[in-house]
């Protein structure tokens, strides 16, 4: 019989990915909630997935809602501290603008399950999720203050139009329910993070070429594993 990481015995060997048991209750309660349901799902059934006693899965995580608020907090932080990164760096905002957009569309389309598709729940409307909903606004805030430099950048005589400033953080989230549209039809793929930053930049009036941004966004990225 194996243990999990907090020594307490499994039921049985090794169902889900990750490296502790914590990282395999929320592999597992990532699928139940975006697959079946939030409502539909309960503890015991996230236990039995993983392995482990119900008792267990309580050691890690209170209740559900602990479970959700976890994930959904792993969406933003690393778009937030990567925003945070370009925010201290001398990249000109269009390079920034670009490669925020794409980081995060690339994390939102390549993440083991859409868990963008939880924005919506009417649970998210309640205190428990305040964290949450306070990185997210962080991150808007990050997209649109990048966007607006971009904005003056491309042409300084314009004036800067917040309502076109929010777009590029728009334009991101539609990869949810790109990829929502193409799981439940299986078939087709969500929009590369390469069309959705080029599809921000040119609604913020870019005419020349991606291919200095994508340079520099390969660059940037590169930097930012490192750390």
């Amino acid at each position: 019989m194996t243990t999990t990481g907090a020594g307490r015995p499994r039921l049985s060997t090794r169902k889900r990915p990750g490296a502790t048991a914590r990282d395999e209750i929320l592999d597992a309660a990532a699928e139940f909630f975006t697959t079946g349901g939030f409502t539909t799902t309960s503890t015991r059934m996230i236990a039995d997935a993983v392995g482990i006693r119900q008792a267990s899965l309580y050691h890690h995580f209170a209740n559900k809602e602990d479970l959700l608020a976890a994930l959904l907090v792993e969406t933003v932080t690393s778009p937030v501290a990567f925003a945070q990164q370009l925010s201290e760096s001398e990249e000109p905002a269009t390079v920034r603008m670009y490669a925020l957009t794409w980081f995060d569309a690339h994390q939102l389309a390549t993440s083991r399950w859409n868990l963008g598709a939880l924005y919506l729940l009417p649970e998210l409307r309640t205190e428990r999720f305040e964290p949450f909903r306070a990185q997210r606004r962080i991150l808007m805030d990050l997209y649109t203050e990048f966007a607006e430099d971009a904005l003056v950048q491309i042409d300084p005589r314009r004036d800067v139009d917040i309502r076109t400033a929010q777009l590029p953080f728009r334009l991101v989230e539609t990869v949810i329910n790109t990829r929502s549209d193409v799981e439940a039809e299986s078939a087709g793929t969500p929009p590369s993070p390469d069309v959705i930053a080029d599809a921000a930049m040119r609604v913020l009036g870019w005419t020349g070429s991606i291919d200095e941004l994508t340079s520099r966004t390969t660059t940037l990225i590169a930097e930012y594993a490192e750390r």
